[in-house]
């Protein structure tokens, strides 16, 4: 969330800085600003109602119970406190609406994010590796691992509808495999502590990291069934909302960063508005496994930490040997909540091009601030917000995908990253028994 002072103090800044994202984001700020200044003059009335409330009960308490007077100013005291009354709830009203308004506004692109409205935009930062040398038609995924026995479409759809999977023999184990490689990698080698957190998480935890209220339609929603639970619980769309929120309502010590924290979770969405896009096999899933990393750091470290976690995630494809390229987000395609995103985008030989397994952004002080993050510097100073990154590393069913299609070899069978082969005890993807 944005801070309203700064909003209101340096209006054309901010306003010029949200264009950069779209003339729609920038326009979220008219009514705000009438809305602040509305605040401003009921609190300012308010305070002036209370002073002259204050002399009014000095004054009668000075003067004879029986007198005229006392009752002149118990009565003006009556109505003084009403006013008061009045005007304190006219100001909460104002700065709940206020609140609701600055919730729905996105982060301001940091000065480095190349300016652009979309996708076509963004930047290639660098590219690692070549796209493998295939002389024949690489099949994709969904064919490959359908006819290997190791993707089934139809029994998902059976079991769950649409935009599900279920993954048999060698594929569920590559799905494994990934998941046990990256954690791994990222708590051995990069520092991460690794978290099982719930899947399901509340309302508050999904506006501390900008789902809601924006995107409630995204997610998928659990109807109450405890009576004695008065909240709403939703499945979690990915692992940053409960690892970023750990901290939330929290003062941190400052000498604890950078914390850095890793969790394989399942993620729920429901892609609404999607449908028609990727409609066959598993790029685009109402479930789906990921490896996510989080970090917390001080303000000053913030876009370096972005470069540190970046090069965890692509640490990751490198390791796999998948050719894959980064890309600077530009002002008009970064999410809600970051201020500036890289995305690591992995090459898929079938659609001969590079399609996104990672997205890593640097928030600043914009969860933090909505989810009430903060910490110390020294002890005895005053608290300050912290700011948080986040970062797939990977979308693990992404990561398969890309497997079955860069180790796709002529005869049909899938060659698996030797990294993997220990765990998996093969080399190689064959044709699984039919079923």
């Amino acid at each position: 969330m944005l801070d309203v002072r700064q909003v209101v103090e340096q209006l054309d800044g901010v306003r010029a800085s949200l264009m950069r994202r779209s003339p729609a984001a920038a326009a979220q700020l008219e009514p705000l600003t009438s809305l602040a200044a509305e605040r401003r003059r009921l609190i300012a009335e308010s305070e002036q109602k209370q002073s002259e409330r204050n002399v009014a009960s000095k004054e009668m308490a000075r003067a004879d119970k029986n007198s005229p007077e006392f009752a002149a100013r118990r009565d003006e005291l009556k109505v003084l406190s009403a006013v008061v009354k009045e005007l304190e709830t006219r100001t909460t009203a104002c700065e709940a609406e206020l609140q609701e308004l600055l919730a729905r506004i996105p982060n301001l692109p940091a000065e480095t994010v190349p300016d652009g409205s979309g996708d076509a935009d963004n930047v290639v930062v660098k590219v690692w590796g070549n796209a493998p040398e295939q002389p024949f038609s690489v099949k994709p995924h969904y064919d490959v691992g359908t006819e290997l026995g190791l993707l089934d479409f139809e029994r998902a759809t059976k079991l769950s509808g649409p935009r599900f999977t279920v993954l048999w023999g060698d594929a569920a184990r590559l799905e494994r495999a990934l998941i046990h490689f990256m954690l791994e990698l990222h708590t051995t080698e990069h520092g991460y502590t690794e978290v099982l957190p719930p899947f399901l998480v509340k309302g508050e935890s999904l506006f501390g990291t900008g789902q809601l209220p924006k995107f409630e339609e995204d997610l998928f929603k659990t109807r109450k069934s405890d009576p004695e639970r008065n909240y709403d619980l939703y499945l979690s769309p990915t692992a940053e909302v409960p690892l970023t929120n750990l901290h939330a309502d929290e003062i941190l010590d400052g000498d604890v960063f950078p914390l850095a924290y890793t969790a394989y979770t399942p993620c729920f969405r429901s892609e609404a508005g999607s449908y028609g896009q990727d409609v066959r096999g598993m790029i685009r899933q109402h479930q789906f496994d990921k490896v996510e990393l989080v970090r917390f750091c001080e303000p000053e470290n913030s876009y370096e930490q972005l470069e540190v976690l970046t090069r965890h995630a692509e640490t990751v494809l490198e390791r796999l040997g998948l050719h894959y390229r980064r890309l600077a987000l530009c002002a008009g395609d970064i999410g809600f909540s970051a201020a500036k995103t890289y995305d690591l985008e992995v090459w898929l030989p079938s659609q001969n091009k590079f399609r996104e397994i990672s997205s890593c952004s640097n928030c600043g002080d914009f969860q933090a601030r909505r989810a009430k993050i903060r910490y110390r510097p020294q002890k005895g100073d005053k608290p300050r917000l912290v700011h948080t990154l986040n970062g797939s590393a990977l979308a693990v069913g992404r990561t398969l995908i890309a497997i079955l299609e860069q180790g796709q070899r002529a005869d049909g069978s899938v060659l698996v990253p030797e990294c993997l082969r220990a765990f998996m005890g093969t080399d190689t993807l064959r044709p699984q028994p039919r079923r």
